[in-house]
């Protein structure tokens, strides 16, 4: 990395926590500027846990409420990216589980259901392995490998020791092994 790209890299650091320190003044331009630096991020993370388009964006809304009603808790300026995921996850696993007593039926298995067929054919995809795994798991394996996330920002994303940040991946990545092997997908 260049000297030029770390300098312009750090100015860029020193004017988000400028904005931060504005915002945390009730400055709400400064609020707003820094939210929409980050929103796509934020429906990101929202999409991969509610898988839907108007689910992740109402999960958006109430990130920036909660985000605005409470950027003074914020502590470290510097983090604030990692503080808006860290809201996000929260508001996407409530959403969830507001939601979880609705069940909801893709149109092509509607067929399905109520007919005689004994063996369904069955498609796997890495997202719905991914759903297999606990709220714990699935937030570190969405960080670690949708969002590129370190063990270090991982942990201080979803405040838990670094080394727990670690098992939780392992023992995650093992789950998702087992269950490919379970349907002979992957042989080792």
């Amino acid at each position: 990395m260049s000297n030029r790209y770390k300098r312009k890299k750090q100015r860029g650091w020193i004017s988000i926590i400028r904005i931060v320190k504005k915002a945390q003044k009730g400055n709400d331009k400064a609020f707003l500027k820094l939210f929409q630096t980050y929103e796509q991020d934020i429906y990101r993370m929202a999409y991969v846990y509610v898988k839907n388009k108007d689910d992740a964006l109402d999960v958006v809304q109430e990130v920036a409420y909660r985000s605005f009603k409470n950027i003074d808790t914020l502590k470290k300026p510097e983090y604030f990216k990692t503080w808006l995921i860290k809201i996000t996850i929260r508001c996407a696993i409530d959403h969830l589980r507001k939601n979880s007593k609705v069940v909801q039926l893709h149109p092509e298995h509607e067929e399905i259901i109520g007919s005689d067929i004994e063996d369904i054919p069955l498609t796997i995809s890495l997202h719905q392995l991914v759903e297999e795994l606990n709220e714990d798991e699935k937030s570190v394996i969405i960080l670690r490998f949708y969002e590129g996330y370190s063990f270090r920002e991982i942990a201080e994303t979803l405040t838990i020791p670094l080394g727990t940040a670690k098992s939780i991946l392992y023992r995650a990545l093992a789950k998702l092994r087992k269950q490919v092997k379970g349907v002979g997908i992957y042989e080792e």
